[in-house]
């Protein structure tokens, strides 16, 4: 199973980063768990020093933006 965890503060962009992967891990149809992380230092320690930030089984993907849900496919699939 894979861990989706979604890194922000709670932001509209966050929450939309949120959606999309779960949205893309739901088309993918994977077994996973979503989690937002929103905990600054939290975020910090798993090394994002931007926010929305998307990691898979705790390693960082990508930050500072947010793919559309193909692209997410892609990086949830690997």
């Amino acid at each position: 199973m894979k861990k989706i965890q979604i890194l922000g503060l709670g932001c509209p962009k966050c929450q939309k980063l949120y959606d999309l992967a779960e949205e893309a891990a739901k088309e993918l149809g994977i077994e996973y768990e979503m989690e937002k992380v929103d905990d600054i230092n939290r975020i910090f320690d798993m090394g994002a020093m931007t926010t929305p930030a998307l990691a898979i089984d705790g390693d960082i993907k990508f930050s500072g933006n947010i793919p559309n849900t193909e692209e997410l496919k892609k990086i949830i699939a690997k």
